[in-house]
């Protein structure tokens, strides 16, 4: 069976896909690779009939876990019997941890809004485990995603058998009862006291990375180190892998071995650490992934005379014991990226070979690595970075030999001697400060960066045919111009989905739904231009110093940044601010870090808001033109024109009233984009262009009774009302004034509170509108 297990492995991932995703493409595809197996591989048909056995079992496994993956708890209970199962999560005044209810056996999320600083030092320092807690609270579902490429919080809790979230008004560990302790509790609560253990007696820079190195928590690091990590393409170092634990695993051995400890004794002993390891560092994918494959690596040493396995069985065992214990892990990241790198540089194991040189090895290995995770990370993240080899092959050693050592050393040298040199403290603060701060710098390489979007269908399938193409030709020793082919086939992979966005006859304009707030992408065809109007904006009140979160919630980096990238914009050729409130314009500063903007065209008004001011401020640092506009301004590209109706110049009024207001003709239809214009402003409107009548117009002010006035529609007569509002906001937008108007005069009404992003795409002069939600 040497070799062989791969196929059972991917007869079981068909199985799987099969029957969480879509059956007809998966079954197909499972025929045909049956039947290339019998016609190349000459299997025979009882072989066949295993592997088919292995599709099936796991297609009805996954089918069980997907008929029963809903939940059992009642809308209205409000009284849970808990059981805690993670570490808390405390951010500002905000604590979440998951559950077990014990009454129904179904995981729950609780959350919980710390009432004072001292309260929140008690829970910080009380592990949660060992206890069933009665908690009263009101249950919610989770958040859905609304935009498209969005993250769903809703699915990636469900993935988990997670449903409801639990919004606890009091400490949910007033009211507990201990449990008898069990093993894998007693290890949950050591790694929980050892995370503690490192945060109380090291400096922030040493607890933070020894936190995630040595348990598997990230929750130390600060999300600018977070953000930096992922930009430069080196995230993955922050997370035990296969490499951590090998370099673990091989410290220890050879530890027991110079002690005069037996290679049988070591061996035994290391495969009743594994599991513990597993748990001791949260059981994340690539953990249980490396563990499982040394696992069976140990187990073929022990039984060395009956068992032989190769690495490629290892890892399809592996595989196929994660996928038996959990098919919907499929859907997580760090499963299908920890996988794929991994079968990818065995099966890779002749190209690695024609290397001698250990720096050429480790180079030639982070290229097959950033190969073999490309469409997986354009899928979820949009885009790599281009300097992510070279990231690699300087953080990898530095990592290996500097950091994963040196950490564990310090930590033992903490717990024996309840002291640490001075010495050593500031050789690793140093380090770290300095490695954090070149990660800082090279995450600033815009230029490094290649975003071209998410890939669908047809182009994943694209990236990975040419990405096999790639290995073929580079494997193959007899294959003609070689390196021709190669850099053609890598010329190719970076360039065909950009060149697509550029040729893309198909436009679009979209209203975001950011909440309470506006924003809107108009994307003309064929790289004519990329605008965006208004950038959302969350409003932010002082807080005491505890309650802060890390990293708010902000919807110019939480909504609008992800949504361009997810459409493989990078660029904004007009970002128009109609006006200085900050649910239009506080989103600038994040498209500004984010975005390369040609210019900025905000109002002519006499005094603009502080808003507007920071953001004029940041636009000249970086060299952007900013342009006050004012009525009568306005340009053309090809057929679509862009008017401005309003404000005049140097404006005095009311802010709303000074917004900017734009006629538009865009993919056969005439728009009306006029920000937060109220009636009076819209009276000026129709007063100075008493012939204007419009398609589509954007409604101002979020549907509220100040703008939308009955001699305005009159005379406009839009078609189509886009109202831009956040799901019950405590403005009541829109309100029902407007919208009996907007109904009295027979104009269709699309909403983002309700229908979520939406969406006119237009090719050749027509058009279709769409929305993210049904």
């Amino acid at each position: 069976m040497k070799g062989k297990y791969l196929y059972f492995a991917i007869s079981a991932l068909l199985g799987v896909l099969s029957s969480l995703i879509i059956a007809v493409p998966f079954i197909l595809t499972a025929i045909v690779f049956f039947s290339l197996l019998f016609t190349y591989k000459k299997y025979s048909p009882p072989q066949l009939f295993l592997l088919i056995g292995v599709f099936l079992v796991f297609f009805l496994s996954a089918q069980h876990i997907k008929i029963n993956s809903q939940t059992v708890i009642p809308s209205s209970t409000n009284v849970f019997y808990l059981e805690y199962m993670e570490e808390t999560k405390i951010d500002g005044d905000l604590l979440q941890v998951m559950a077990k209810e014990k009454v129904y056996k179904e995981k729950l999320l609780i959350r919980y809004r710390i009432h004072s600083e001292a309260e929140k030092g008690a829970i910080k320092n009380k592990s949660f485990y060992g206890r069933v807690c009665k908690v009263s609270g009101e249950l919610s579902k989770p958040s859905i995603a609304k935009n498209p490429n969005a993250f769903n919080y809703r699915d990636y809790l469900a993935i988990k058998k997670i449903y409801w979230i639990v919004e606890s008004q009091k400490n949910p560990l007033l009211t507990c009862i201990p449990q008898k302790l069990t093993p894998v509790v007693f290890i949950k609560e050591l790694r929980f006291f050892g995370i503690h253990y490192l945060e109380t007696h090291f400096p922030p820079e040493i607890s933070s990375l020894s936190a995630a190195l040595i348990f598997g928590d990230r929750s130390l690091l600060g999300p600018e180190v977070l953000a930096d990590y992922q930009k430069t393409g080196i995230v993955h170092l922050l997370a035990i892998s296969g490499l951590h634990v090998s370099l673990l695993i091989g410290m220890v051995y050879y530890l027991g071995i110079r002690s005069g400890l037996t290679r049988e004794f070591m061996t035994q002993f290391l495969l009743f650490l594994l599991p513990i390891y597993a748990i001791l560092t949260g059981g994340s994918p690539s953990v249980i992934r490396a563990v499982l494959m040394i696992f069976l690596v140990l187990i073929t040493v022990k039984w060395k005379n009956k068992i032989k396995l190769l690495p490629i069985d290892a890892i399809s065992i592996a595989f196929i014991l994660y996928l038996l214990i959990n098919p919907m892990v499929v859907y997580d990241v760090g499963f299908q990226l920890s996988f794929t790198v991994s079968f990818t540089i065995i099966v890779s194991s002749k190209i690695l070979k024609k290397y001698q040189n250990s720096l050429a090895k480790m180079l030639v290995t982070s290229i097959i690595a950033q190969l073999a995770s490309l469409p997986l990370l354009l899928y979820h993240y949009f885009g790599v970075s281009l300097i992510s080899v070279a990231a690699n092959m300087l953080y990898i050693p530095l990592f290996s030999f500097v950091f994963l050592p040196g950490l564990y050393l310090l930590f033992f040298i903490q717990i024996i001697f309840q002291t640490t040199p001075s010495i050593l403290l500031a050789f690793f603060i140093k380090t770290i400060t300095l490695s954090n701060q070149l990660i800082h710098y090279l995450s600033d390489f815009s230029i490094a960066l290649f975003v071209p979007g998410r890939p669908g269908i047809l182009f994943l399938i694209l990236y990975m045919a040419a990405i096999l193409a790639v290995f073929f030709v580079w494997e193959t020793p007899s294959y003609g111009k070689r390196k021709l082919h190669i850099v053609v086939l890598t010329s190719f992979l970076v360039s065909f989905q950009v060149v697509w966005n550029w040729l893309n006859p198909v436009g679009e304009v979209t209203m975001i739904d950011v909440g309470q707030g506006d924003s809107i992408l108009i994307h003309l065809p064929s790289g004519k231009g990329n605008y965006l109007i208004d950038t959302g904006g969350t409003v932010s009140f002082t807080e005491e110093n505890w309650r802060r979160r890390e990293q708010p919630y902000e919807v110019g980096r939480d909504v609008v940044v992800p949504f361009l990238k997810g459409k493989g914009i990078t660029k904004i050729d007009k970002l128009i601010l109609t006006h200085g409130d900050m649910d239009h314009i506080g989103g600038t500063f994040s498209i500004l870090r984010e975005m390369k903007i040609e210019q900025i065209l905000m109002p002519s008004v006499k005094e603009p808001s502080h808003t507007e001011l920071e953001i004029i401020h940041e636009a000249e640092k970086k060299g952007i033109s900013v342009i006050k506009v004012s009525r009568g301004m306005k340009w053309k590209i090809e057929d679509y024109l862009f008017y401005v109706l309003s404000p005049e110049k140097n404006f005095e009024g009311e802010r709303n009233s000074g917004s900017i207001t734009i006629f538009a003709n865009i993919g056969g239809l005439t728009w009306f984009f006029g920000g937060d214009l109220d009636k009076e402003g819209e009276e000026r409107v129709i007063q100075h262009y008493p012939e204007l009548t419009v398609d589509i117009l954007k409604a101002g002010h979020h549907g509220s009774k100040t703008s939308s006035a009955v001699d305005f529609i009159q005379q406009i007569k839009p078609k189509v009302a886009l109202i831009s509002a956040g799901e019950k906001n405590r403005f009541g937008h829109p309100h029902k004034e407007t919208l009996d108007i907007l109904k009295k005069y027979h104009v269709f009404i699309y909403r983002t509170d309700q229908q979520g992003a939406i969406t006119y795409h237009f090719y050749n002069g027509h058009g279709t509108f769409s929305t993210f939600l049904p």
